[in-house]
């Protein structure tokens, strides 16, 4: 199993600080901040589910040929942070959230997909945590809303 260097750790962990900031600030922080955090930890949510259906665009357009399905497969995560940030206003929280965490699990168990490029697979077992255990704080504060 392929190790990342040293600096994509770095520039990794510096972009996951995002996800657990701002769901403590959702979840224990002042009621003021609340409204911010989580849109923060929402549009963030959904900035990283797109960065990696470009890692996976990426990594499956070099294939000679690329496969379509791959492709396609690797659009689904952007897709999905998309529609649930503009979904936001029309459903609870709560479903939004549950919806990132759904669409993380489902990338990450798209890594894991039988001849699937995959190039640092515990650096994004790492992001996936991350993130998901961030988002499941802030589905824990929404739920007690």
């Amino acid at each position: 199993m392929p190790v990342a260097p040293a600096p994509v750790w770095v520039l990794a962990l510096v972009g996951l600080a995002g996800f657990p900031v701002a769901a403590v600030v959702y979840a224990f922080g002042p009621a003021d901040l609340r409204f911010a955090a989580i849109h923060v930890l929402l549009t963030w949510s959904a900035v990283v589910l797109g960065f990696l259906g470009g890692i996976r665009w990426s990594q499956e357009s070099v294939r000679e040929p690329p496969r379509f399905l791959r492709l396609a497969a690797a659009m689904l995560p952007p897709l999905a942070g998309g529609g649930l940030l503009l979904a936001r206003d029309y459903l609870a929280a709560d479903w939004i959230i549950g919806g990132f965490i759904a669409a993380y699990l489902a990338a990450w168990l798209f890594d894991r997909a039988p001849q699937t490029l995959s190039r640092y697979p515990a650096l994004m077992t790492l992001l996936t945590f991350s993130a998901c255990v961030s988002l499941a704080l802030a589905l824990e504060k929404a739920l007690r809303l």
